[in-house]
């Protein structure tokens, strides 16, 4: 696999934070709804530990020391675990876009 384009590991680094951010975001109004719920007390808390603990493992949660042997990989995770979509690669070069829709399994675009 070629090396990652300097371009490509610089916006990279640039957006990997806004898009946890906003990640995040989407998260905690999910939280809000659980917390919000007619349900017990007990229930609704058990409900949100659970889901915490699942969320925390996601890459857009969890995304940190990302180093540039591993950015594929993490664009990967990241369109995996719903934290981007392809829009959200506008700017990188074809090499990763085209790589990103391997992963997934869309061809062209």
């Amino acid at each position: 696999m070629a090396e990652v384009a300097e371009s490509d590991w610089e916006l990279f680094k640039e957006l990997l934070p806004r898009w946890q951010e906003s990640y995040m975001e989407m998260l905690i109004s999910q939280y809000v709804e659980i917390l919000n719920d007619d349900s017990e007390a007990s229930s609704r808390y058990w409900a949100l530990e659970k889901r915490i603990n699942r969320d925390k493992l996601s890459s857009g949660v969890l995304a940190s020391n990302i180093r540039r042997s591993t950015m594929r990989y993490e664009i990967a995770n990241l369109l995996s675990d719903n934290v981007i979509t392809l829009d959200d690669l506008d700017g990188f070069t074809e090499d990763i876009k085209s790589y990103a829709r391997r992963c997934i399994g869309q061809q062209g675009h």
